[in-house]
Protein backbone atom coordinates (compact mmCIF):
# COMPACT_ATOMS: atom_id res chain seq x y z
CA UNK A 1 0.00 0.00 0.00
CA UNK A 2 3.08 1.97 0.97
CA UNK A 3 4.41 2.00 -2.48
CA UNK A 4 0.87 2.95 -4.26
CA UNK A 5 0.37 5.50 -1.92
CA UNK A 6 3.71 7.00 -2.93
CA UNK A 7 2.94 6.74 -6.45
CA UNK A 8 -0.23 8.79 -6.47
CA UNK A 9 1.60 11.05 -4.21
CA UNK A 10 4.24 11.52 -6.97
CA UNK A 11 1.21 11.83 -10.15
CA UNK A 12 -0.12 14.88 -8.01
CA UNK A 13 3.09 16.54 -7.45
CA UNK A 14 3.99 16.33 -10.98
CA UNK A 15 0.25 17.61 -11.89
CA UNK A 16 0.88 20.72 -10.16
CA UNK A 17 4.17 21.15 -12.06
CA UNK A 18 2.09 20.01 -15.26
CA UNK A 19 -0.35 23.26 -14.44
CA UNK A 20 2.35 26.16 -13.27
CA UNK A 21 4.39 24.69 -16.83
CA UNK A 22 1.51 25.59 -19.14
CA UNK A 23 0.52 28.62 -16.94
CA UNK A 24 -2.68 27.26 -15.19
CA UNK A 25 -1.47 28.95 -11.66
CA UNK A 26 0.96 31.72 -10.89
CA UNK A 27 3.36 31.12 -7.53
CA UNK A 28 1.15 29.59 -5.01
CA UNK A 29 -1.91 29.37 -6.17
CA UNK A 30 -3.97 26.28 -7.61
CA UNK A 31 -4.17 22.67 -6.08
CA UNK A 32 -5.52 19.29 -6.78
CA UNK A 33 -6.84 16.72 -4.76
CA UNK A 34 -7.09 12.72 -5.72
CA UNK A 35 -9.92 10.07 -4.23
CA UNK A 36 -8.00 7.42 -1.85
CA UNK A 37 -11.45 5.85 -0.64
CA UNK A 38 -14.59 6.72 0.86
CA UNK A 39 -13.53 9.46 3.60
CA UNK A 40 -9.56 10.04 2.19
CA UNK A 41 -7.78 11.92 -0.64
CA UNK A 42 -4.57 13.41 -1.49
CA UNK A 43 -4.43 17.02 -1.38
CA UNK A 44 -1.47 19.04 -2.78
CA UNK A 45 -0.94 21.45 0.83
CA UNK A 46 1.47 24.42 2.01
CA UNK A 47 4.62 22.80 3.55
CA UNK A 48 6.70 24.87 6.04
CA UNK A 49 9.26 25.88 2.64
CA UNK A 50 6.35 26.60 0.23
CA UNK A 51 8.20 27.42 -3.06
CA UNK A 52 5.16 27.25 -5.47
CA UNK A 53 3.71 24.91 -7.71
CA UNK A 54 6.08 24.91 -9.95
CA UNK A 55 8.17 22.82 -7.05
CA UNK A 56 5.77 20.82 -5.94
CA UNK A 57 7.64 17.72 -4.40
CA UNK A 58 5.31 14.55 -3.26
CA UNK A 59 6.27 15.76 0.31
CA UNK A 60 3.74 18.17 -0.14
CA UNK A 61 1.09 15.99 -0.96
CA UNK A 62 -0.88 14.68 2.13
CA UNK A 63 -3.58 12.55 3.19
CA UNK A 64 -6.37 14.60 4.14
CA UNK A 65 -9.90 13.35 5.45
CA UNK A 66 -11.96 14.54 3.58
CA UNK A 67 -14.99 14.87 6.20
CA UNK A 68 -13.13 16.93 8.79
CA UNK A 69 -10.76 18.61 6.27
CA UNK A 70 -7.66 17.79 8.51
CA UNK A 71 -4.42 16.13 7.27
CA UNK A 72 -4.18 12.87 9.06
CA UNK A 73 -0.23 12.28 7.75
CA UNK A 74 1.47 15.12 9.18
CA UNK A 75 2.43 14.75 13.03
CA UNK A 76 4.18 17.37 12.94
CA UNK A 77 1.99 19.68 11.83
CA UNK A 78 4.37 21.22 9.30
CA UNK A 79 1.83 21.34 6.52
CA UNK A 80 -1.41 23.48 6.18
CA UNK A 81 -4.43 22.23 3.73
CA UNK A 82 -4.99 24.65 0.94
CA UNK A 83 -7.97 27.54 2.26
CA UNK A 84 -9.91 26.26 -0.41
CA UNK A 85 -10.35 22.84 0.45
CA UNK A 86 -13.51 23.00 0.42
CA UNK A 87 -13.82 22.74 -3.26
CA UNK A 88 -12.21 19.59 -3.37
CA UNK A 89 -14.05 17.62 -0.57
CA UNK A 90 -17.94 19.03 -1.54
CA UNK A 91 -16.64 18.01 -5.17
CA UNK A 92 -15.86 14.33 -3.66
CA UNK A 93 -18.33 14.20 -2.21
CA UNK A 94 -21.26 15.30 -4.66
CA UNK A 95 -19.68 13.53 -7.68
CA UNK A 96 -18.94 9.86 -6.46
CA UNK A 97 -17.57 9.18 -9.86
CA UNK A 98 -15.24 11.95 -9.72
CA UNK A 99 -11.54 10.42 -8.71
CA UNK A 100 -9.70 13.96 -9.32
CA UNK A 101 -10.28 17.62 -8.62
CA UNK A 102 -8.16 19.97 -9.68
CA UNK A 103 -8.39 23.96 -9.23
CA UNK A 104 -6.81 26.49 -11.40
CA UNK A 105 -6.22 30.02 -12.26
CA UNK A 106 -5.31 30.42 -15.74
CA UNK A 107 -5.56 34.37 -16.43
CA UNK A 108 -6.66 33.99 -19.83
CA UNK A 109 -9.94 31.91 -18.58
CA UNK A 110 -10.00 34.53 -15.81
CA UNK A 111 -10.03 37.65 -18.68
CA UNK A 112 -12.95 35.73 -20.75
CA UNK A 113 -15.24 35.50 -17.85
CA UNK A 114 -14.79 38.89 -16.66
CA UNK A 115 -15.58 39.97 -20.47
CA UNK A 116 -18.39 37.27 -20.44
CA UNK A 117 -17.63 35.49 -22.94
CA UNK A 118 -19.52 32.08 -23.63
CA UNK A 119 -16.67 29.37 -24.40
CA UNK A 120 -17.88 28.28 -27.40
CA UNK A 121 -16.78 25.18 -29.77
CA UNK A 122 -15.54 28.00 -31.99
CA UNK A 123 -12.63 25.79 -33.75
CA UNK A 124 -12.50 21.95 -34.77
CA UNK A 125 -9.45 19.43 -35.58
CA UNK A 126 -7.99 22.30 -33.94
CA UNK A 127 -8.37 20.82 -30.58
CA UNK A 128 -10.50 18.12 -30.40
CA UNK A 129 -11.02 17.35 -26.86
CA UNK A 130 -11.31 21.22 -26.25
CA UNK A 131 -14.14 21.22 -28.77
CA UNK A 132 -16.14 18.54 -27.56
CA UNK A 133 -15.76 19.92 -23.98
CA UNK A 134 -17.12 23.46 -25.58
CA UNK A 135 -19.74 21.61 -27.51
CA UNK A 136 -20.88 19.94 -24.02
CA UNK A 137 -21.48 24.00 -22.32
CA UNK A 138 -19.14 25.28 -20.41
CA UNK A 139 -20.76 26.17 -17.24
CA UNK A 140 -20.20 29.68 -15.33
CA UNK A 141 -20.09 29.57 -11.62
CA UNK A 142 -21.08 33.78 -11.13
CA UNK A 143 -19.17 34.31 -8.23
CA UNK A 144 -15.60 35.19 -7.49
CA UNK A 145 -15.36 34.40 -3.60
CA UNK A 146 -12.09 32.71 -2.40
CA UNK A 147 -14.31 29.45 -1.75
CA UNK A 148 -13.24 28.59 2.14
CA UNK A 149 -17.01 27.71 3.44
CA UNK A 150 -18.55 24.20 2.57
CA UNK A 151 -21.93 26.72 2.05
CA UNK A 152 -19.76 28.52 -0.40
CA UNK A 153 -18.35 25.09 -1.78
CA UNK A 154 -22.13 23.68 -2.17
CA UNK A 155 -23.09 26.66 -4.57
CA UNK A 156 -20.36 25.75 -6.54
CA UNK A 157 -20.87 21.81 -6.75
CA UNK A 158 -24.28 23.21 -7.48
CA UNK A 159 -23.01 25.30 -10.68
CA UNK A 160 -20.72 21.80 -11.31
CA UNK A 161 -23.63 19.79 -12.05
CA UNK A 162 -22.81 16.48 -13.60
CA UNK A 163 -20.59 18.67 -15.63
CA UNK A 164 -16.55 17.86 -16.28
CA UNK A 165 -15.55 21.78 -16.24
CA UNK A 166 -16.21 25.04 -14.14
CA UNK A 167 -15.51 28.36 -14.87
CA UNK A 168 -15.41 30.79 -11.89
CA UNK A 169 -16.14 33.83 -12.62
CA UNK A 170 -13.26 36.33 -12.39
CA UNK A 171 -11.51 33.97 -10.44
CA UNK A 172 -10.28 30.34 -12.27
CA UNK A 173 -11.34 27.45 -12.93
CA UNK A 174 -12.36 23.16 -11.22
CA UNK A 175 -11.90 20.25 -13.66
CA UNK A 176 -12.62 16.67 -13.18
CA UNK A 177 -11.39 13.39 -14.00
CA UNK A 178 -10.76 9.42 -13.52
CA UNK A 179 -7.23 11.03 -13.04
CA UNK A 180 -4.36 13.43 -12.57
CA UNK A 181 -3.93 13.71 -16.02
CA UNK A 182 -7.36 14.00 -17.34
CA UNK A 183 -8.14 16.44 -14.77
CA UNK A 184 -5.43 18.62 -15.38
CA UNK A 185 -5.84 18.14 -19.60
CA UNK A 186 -9.34 19.24 -19.13
CA UNK A 187 -8.25 22.51 -17.39
CA UNK A 188 -5.76 23.05 -20.01
CA UNK A 189 -8.63 22.92 -22.83
CA UNK A 190 -10.34 25.72 -21.08
CA UNK A 191 -6.94 27.72 -21.18
CA UNK A 192 -6.92 26.64 -25.18
CA UNK A 193 -10.45 27.63 -25.48
CA UNK A 194 -10.30 31.22 -23.99
CA UNK A 195 -6.86 31.91 -25.40
CA UNK A 196 -8.51 31.11 -29.19
CA UNK A 197 -11.66 33.22 -28.25
CA UNK A 198 -9.43 36.31 -27.04
CA UNK A 199 -6.89 36.10 -29.63
CA UNK A 200 -9.89 36.43 -32.43
CA UNK A 201 -11.67 39.15 -30.74
CA UNK A 202 -8.17 40.86 -30.56
CA UNK A 203 -8.43 40.23 -33.98
CA UNK A 204 -11.16 42.49 -34.40
CA UNK A 205 -13.70 39.36 -34.81
CA UNK A 206 -16.66 37.79 -32.61
CA UNK A 207 -16.05 34.36 -32.73
CA UNK A 208 -18.63 32.07 -33.61
CA UNK A 209 -19.58 27.91 -33.07
CA UNK A 210 -18.90 25.79 -36.34
CA UNK A 211 -21.46 24.60 -37.93
CA UNK A 212 -22.87 21.54 -36.70
CA UNK A 213 -22.14 19.42 -39.33
CA UNK A 214 -18.45 20.04 -38.81
CA UNK A 215 -18.68 19.22 -35.21
CA UNK A 216 -20.13 15.98 -35.83
CA UNK A 217 -17.37 15.11 -38.29
CA UNK A 218 -14.94 15.53 -35.47
CA UNK A 219 -14.02 11.81 -34.20
CA UNK A 220 -13.14 10.75 -30.68
CA UNK A 221 -9.51 9.68 -30.81
CA UNK A 222 -9.46 7.84 -27.74
CA UNK A 223 -7.75 7.89 -24.66
CA UNK A 224 -4.71 6.03 -25.58
CA UNK A 225 -4.04 9.18 -27.87
CA UNK A 226 -6.13 12.23 -26.37
CA UNK A 227 -5.25 11.54 -22.56
CA UNK A 228 -1.88 8.85 -22.43
CA UNK A 229 0.01 10.14 -25.76
CA UNK A 230 -0.76 13.81 -24.54
CA UNK A 231 0.31 13.37 -21.33
CA UNK A 232 3.49 11.92 -21.97
CA UNK A 233 4.24 14.69 -23.75
CA UNK A 234 3.40 17.34 -20.90
CA UNK A 235 5.46 15.05 -19.11
CA UNK A 236 8.65 15.25 -21.27
CA UNK A 237 8.51 18.95 -21.30
CA UNK A 238 9.23 18.98 -17.95
CA UNK A 239 11.97 16.64 -18.25
CA UNK A 240 13.58 18.29 -20.87
CA UNK A 241 13.47 21.58 -18.59
CA UNK A 242 14.92 19.96 -16.03
CA UNK A 243 11.59 20.54 -13.31
CA UNK A 244 10.27 17.20 -13.52
CA UNK A 245 11.04 14.47 -10.96
CA UNK A 246 13.09 12.35 -12.37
Amino acid sequence: MSGGLDRLRREVAIGCRVMAYRGLVENILGHISLRLDGNRALVRCRGPEEAGLRFTTPEDVRVVDVDSGEIIDDPGGDYRVPSELPIHTSVLAARPDVACAVHAHPPDVVVASLAGFALEPIFGAYDIPATHLAAAGIRVHPRSVLIRTDELAAEMVASLGSAEALVLKGHGVVTIGADVAEAVLRALQLDTLARIHLRVRSAGMIPEAIPSADLAELPDLGGAFNRETLWRHHLAALEQDRIGLN
